[in-house]
């Protein structure tokens, strides 16, 4: 789990995340965001390895994909929060 340190004064924003509820200060990516959030992981491995929470939160593998309404499939480490994004994890 991720604990947020600074920056707690940022803009709230609202989204939600496989139907449910979440919340992301202004500037978060969603990786940041879920796993602030209380998130445990943000997919189940389709190789059988278990829960997967993102590797190198820099973009460069493909272990945090989510799909965003509207937007299809993205990184969750790259791409901002913006208010009312519904996402889901695959």
């Amino acid at each position: 789990m991720l604990t947020r340190l600074l920056d707690q004064d940022r803009a709230h924003l609202a989204f939600t995340v496989d139907g449910l509820a979440a919340e992301a200060r202004q500037g978060d990516t969603l990786l940041t965001a879920m796993l602030a959030d209380g998130l445990d992981h943000i997919r189940t491995s389709e190789f059988g390895d278990g829960r997967r929470a993102g590797f190198c939160w820099m973009g460069a593998c493909q272990d945090c994909w989510v799909l965003v309404e509207g937007r299809g499939v993205v990184r969750a480490c790259t791409t901002l929060v913006e208010p009312g994004m519904k996402v889901v994890r695959r």
